[in-house]
């Protein structure tokens, strides 16, 4: 098994067995808590404007998404982890566009299975990818991709899933260490800062058990992140 961690979001990545494009604060902790509110797909797409032509086509569609970690004008909810899990979704297809995981994602596309996690699932994920290199006895190329260019949650999250892929013996505590003390999360400290709420870091650092994990699928006309059931 070959393990590669790349960082940033856009990249170009040579092809691979498994790509897992990892984005803590918040995206894919936002698209976990989602599925959890049984939420039944998200659309990826790059652009705000793309959105807003599915809005227009398909007016149930919910907007997801953010720019500079804000609330995009037009759009029914922002990244907010904390905002999403209020949120009814039971069936509801959700339209995300976010600044590193979404375009991190779509740069990532060269690969038999594309996955996605924030740390919430990031055990969760790891251990199916474990599993899959033990069904398939081959000599599996996975990537990691922390979505964040330069900062340190993603890259600590992928270290993290790197470990317990390799079956290495692997505490959570350092991990959610790194994403407290990240420069992405400092806004989330800063009581002067009304944008940002510090109940969503406390979403993004805690590990929850559910038994799915969150797949990328890439025969869709838009890539699409699914709930698969393990």
């Amino acid at each position: 098994m070959s393990i590669t961690i790349y960082q940033g979001n856009t990249h170009s990545l040579p092809p691979s067995d498994i790509n897992i494009v990892i984005d803590v604060i918040r995206a894919f902790t936002f698209a976990h808590y989602a599925f959890i509110n049984e939420a039944n797909r998200i659309l990826l797409v790059r652009s705000i404007e793309k959105a807003f032509l599915f809005k227009r086509k398909f007016p149930h569609y919910i907007l997801a998404g953010e720019v500079n970690g804000l609330l995009i004008k037009g759009f029914d909810l922002d990244n907010s982890p904390k905002l999403v899990s209020a949120t009814i979704l039971t069936g509801k297809t959700l339209v995300q566009k976010t600044t590193n995981g979404v375009e991190a994602t779509l740069n990532s596309l060269n690969t038999k299975q594309l996955f996605v996690t924030g740390f919430s699932n990031a055990r969760t994920t790891a251990k199916h990818i474990q599993q899959l290199y033990q069904i398939s006895n081959k000599n599996l190329r996975i990537h990691l991709i922390a979505s964040h260019p330069t900062g340190d949650e993603d890259l600590a999250c992928a270290e993290f899933m790197e470990s317990i892929i390799l079956g290495k013996q692997t505490t959570a505590s350092e991990t959610i260490k790194r994403i407290e003390h990240s420069d992405a999360a400092k806004k989330f400290y800063d009581s002067q800062n009304q944008d940002f709420n510090q109940e969503d870091m406390t979403l993004c650092t805690k590990e929850i058990n559910y038994p799915f994990i969150m797949k990328v699928n890439t025969e869709c006309k838009i890539p699409t992140i699914e709930r698969i059931d393990i």
